[in-house]
This record gives structure tokens, sequence and C-alpha cells, in this order.
């Protein structure tokens, strides 16, 4: 049976669909549960292919429709789409399902097919979202408190000040309610929990990296290769050389899931500043003269080396665990 191409475009409100069989179609409908699964079921006995990008949370309701499906189902990253297509002119909805479309029947079997997730992973990934969206707007209420001393002269400053005082205590309440309900998620898991429990007994790894790790991983059980995740996080370097013309030292991608980047990078300054092999270990290469932040990249691929290796041998962390 001939593969059915599908690539969708998501947006708020809308998705724009592209189906590639004998001849290509258009279709755009609502981003709605109901209306997802009424469009795909006139595929369920067919084979497809379908891909999209991911749009955070405006994928949800079509992640909740397609596990009704047995579809080979690809989420892309946007950027991984852009960098493969080269030069492009025009953009629009039914433009970009096309380009998904295109790039999924190429390179389907070198990406890794998308499975839904247990419901405590969504539920965490969905908590985590919020968490991080309170915490960037406390950043933002917290520099906007500097500014209020240029209001001094209309009088103005400590009325706003307080009132920006009441709304970051207000935030810091809610992200509180959040990071319990994580917890609380983890806890009535056992696996979940056991992981954990494992995870944290890595130096540096609290409970932010713990949370983060086990959504990104989904468990362990969708990124099982420690090298794959240091590279998906951004620690590990790479060579710029091309001929005898272009010849850099060796430095990490952009191309990195940033915010799980920032995370490694709290734990490793906890690690370092803790007596134990990684603090060690950084005090004798910077000794040697080694570059400081290049050192502390080592020791955030260190920390997912060391975690993924308690995983693997189920067993804390212990000073002499022979890492995989």
């Amino acid at each position: 049976m001939k593969n059915i191409i599908i690539g969708i475009d998501i947006s708020k409100k809308t998705l724009d669909i592209c189906v590639k069989e004998e001849a290509i179609n258009y279709f755009t409908i609502e981003n709605e549960i109901n209306d997802i699964t009424r469009f795909f079921k006139r595929y369920a006995k067919e084979n497809v292919i379908l891909a999209m990008e991911n749009t955070g949370r405006y994928n949800w309701n079509i992640f909740e429709a397609l596990e009704k499906f047995n579809f080979k189902v690809y989420v892309i990253s946007a950027l991984h789409i852009k960098k493969s297509i080269g030069l492009v002119r025009g953009k629009n909805d039914k433009i970009d399902a096309l380009r998904i479309c295109s790039f999924i029947e190429k390179n389907y079997q070198e990406n890794r097919e998308w499975k839904p997730s247990s419901s405590s992973i969504k539920k965490i990934k969905i908590l985590l979202t919020e968490r991080a969206l309170r915490i960037k707007i406390k950043k933002q209420l917290m520099v906007q408190q500097h500014d209020y001393k240029l209001m001094k002269g209309i009088g103005l400053d400590k009325e706003l000040k307080n009132l920006n005082i009441k709304l970051i205590k207000s935030i810091e309440a809610q992200i509180m309610i959040i990071e319990n309900d994580i917890e609380a998620i983890i806890l009535k898991n056992e696996n979940l929990n056991h992981q954990q429990k494992l995870i944290k007994s890595v130096p540096g790894v609290g409970q932010v990296l713990s949370w983060t790790l086990l959504s990104k991983t989904e468990g362990f059980t969708v990124i099982t290769d420690p090298r794959k995740m240091a590279c998906y996080s951004g620690v590990v370097p790479f060579d710029f050389q091309s001929g005898t013309s272009l010849k850099k030292r060796p430095g990490v991608s952009m191309l990195a899931d940033k915010n799980l980047k920032t995370v490694l990078h709290m734990a490793a300054m906890s690690a370092i500043r803790l007596d134990n092999d990684l603090r060690k270990y950084y005090i004798r290469k910077v000794d040697e003269g080694k570059n400081k932040m290049s050192v502390l990249n080592a020791v955030r691929n260190k920390i997912i080396h060391r975690v993924f290796a308690v995983i693997k041998n189920q067993t804390s962390y212990q000073k002499d665990l022979v890492l995989s």
C-alpha cells in the first residue's frame, strides 16, 4: 500500500494541511480535537506519514486527536526544516504545509517517530511550560523595579513599586503551587519517583533539572543515549574546519535546547561549589590553564553522563561508578 504523506502547518486557531497522494490537496480546519479527529477518520485505514512543526501548546489538540490513529507521526523543529530546504521565496500557511510535507517525504527514515506521552509526563510538560512563563514574567517585573526610582520626581515611585511587589509575590505563590503539583505527580508515579531519586544523587542535580530531564526524555524512554542528550543540550564541542583557510577551535552548537542548557549550567555551578569529584575535576583543569567556561561545559557534559549511568545501572551515584 502506497504511503500518504501529510504536512501540517499549525497556528493557534487553524491547521493548514497538505495531503500528497496521487495529487496534492490542501485543507484548512479548526485546531479543535473534534475537527481534527473528524478530518483524519478518512485516512484511518491508510499508511499515513504525517509531520508537523513543534509549536508548543498549539500542538496539544492534534497530539490528543492523533492518539486514536495508527499513523507514523513526526514532530520536527522549525529550524530543522528551514535549514534543510535551502533558499526559498515566499511564505504563507499553504506553502509551509507543502514544505513540511516535502521534507518528511524525503527524511522520515532519519527522524525519530513521535509516540504519545504518558499522562504523568504530559502533565509535567504542561506544568513546566506554565512555570517557565511565570518565571519570565517575574524577571520582567524585577527589572521594572529598578526603573521606578526614575519616577520619584512625579510621585509615582512608591505606589508602582508596591503594586509591583504584590504582583511578584502573587506569581511566586503560583510558581510554588505548580512546583508542588509537579512533585505530587512524580511521587504518585513509582517509576518516575524512583528515577528522580537516582538522578538527584548526582552532584549538582536538583529538583528543576530532575523535572526537566524526566520531561525531555519522557522517563528515559525517548532519549536513552547520553551522547545524544549532550548534543541535544548543546554541551558537545564540534570542530570548525575547512581546508587550510578555515580553522577554529572546537565550539558548541547554537542549535540546542536553550532552557535545558541553562538548567544544566546552574547544576554545574552548584556541583563545583560542593565537595565532590566534579569540583576536583574543575579545579584541576583550571589550574592546568584551561578556559573556565570550557571546563564548566565539560562539567555539564559529565553531569548528563552520570545521570544516564545511574539510570542504566539502577543505583545511586557513586564516585567510581562506571559511565556508559
